[in-house]
């Protein structure tokens, strides 16, 4: 979830509550600016890249978490990411976002957009959404709430509460809850749904507002086996409509989505290629996949 739509869904939740007795619902919130004005849908994939990292390296307290990282994502790509421990996954999607800032390196978004010029609540503008492990969705609130809560992010309080979805947006919303498989759940308060549906929930949160790229981060951790193959489902189901960055340590997972697969090790590539390829290279068995 964006960094604003988590600081202002929090602000608000209480409002929703407030209201809902009125029989009023709420929406919205907006990421401060603080570079060049973010046009989102503005990204230029000229060059045949929707993401581009060259020689990027970050160091904490002397340790090289990111060591000369370089690698690219074509628009449209499920790109999935595996590795150890401590190879670096998290902190090169702390890097995209700008929660972390490298030493050094180059990283864009299409063929013109520096992140590096960017701050963290900037770059979501820009149409990257990251999800954690973890499922972050307003439990209080409904699913349709917190969709809906996703789609308007340039209101404040008292205008949120009196929002009302046009045409479009209402169409929009049930996409969305088609997509994610929450169409006959739209009443349910977010709190009761399993482990899967809240990340579910979360993922369709993010793709109300259209990202062209998606970081994922071990999405299917802890879900059971029937929610594990739905999200393969709605994963290849979004390739090509958006790309896909999935960081995941569930191979069988791994298999059933993946087309080209990169292994981090020691914050660097250690090898690139379809599953079967990288599951054949002895450096990867070695760090990695074992024996």
């Amino acid at each position: 979830m964006t960094p604003d739509l988590m600081e202002e869904g929090a602000r608000r939740a209480s409002a929703y509550a407030a209201m809902k007795a009125r029989g009023r619902t709420a929406s919205g919130g907006r990421a401060a600016g603080f570079g060049r004005p973010v046009k989102p849908g503005e990204v230029d994939v000229t060059h045949g890249r929707i993401l581009y990292l060259e020689d990027v390296s970050v160091s904490f307290d002397g340790f090289k978490a990111i060591d000369k990282l370089s690698l690219d994502i074509a628009p449209g790509e499920l790109r999935c990411v595996i590795g150890p421990n401590g190879a670096g996954k998290t902190t090169m999607m702390d890097i995209i976002t700008g929660k972390t800032r490298p030493d050094s390196g180059s990283v864009f978004f299409g063929s013109t957009i520096d992140l590096l010029r960017y701050r963290e609540a900037e770059i979501a503008q820009l149409g990257i959404g990251r999800k954690f492990q973890k499922p972050t969705v307003f439990e209080q609130l409904t699913v349709y709430e917190n969709l809906e809560l996703a789609l308007k992010t340039d209101k404040g309080v008292l205008a949120s509460v009196r929002f009302r979805p046009d045409s479009a947006e209402g169409d929009r919303l049930a996409e969305v809850l088609r997509t994610i498989h929450l169409a006959g759940h739209v009443d349910r308060l977010a709190g009761t749904l399993s482990h899967g549906q809240k990340q579910w929930l979360e993922i369709g949160m993010l793709l109300m507002q259209d990202p062209k790229l998606l970081l994922l981060d071990e999405p299917v951790a802890g879900m059971t086996d029937e929610e594990t193959a739905r999200t393969a489902e709605l994963f290849l189901s979004l390739k090509g409509r958006h790309s896909l960055m999935v960081v995941e340590h569930d191979m069988g997972f791994i298999k059933t989505i993946s087309e080209k697969v990169t292994v981090l090790h020691e914050g660097a590539v250690l090898a690139e290629g379809s599953l079967e390829q990288v599951q054949a290279d002895e450096r990867v068995i070695e760090v990695y996949l074992g024996r």
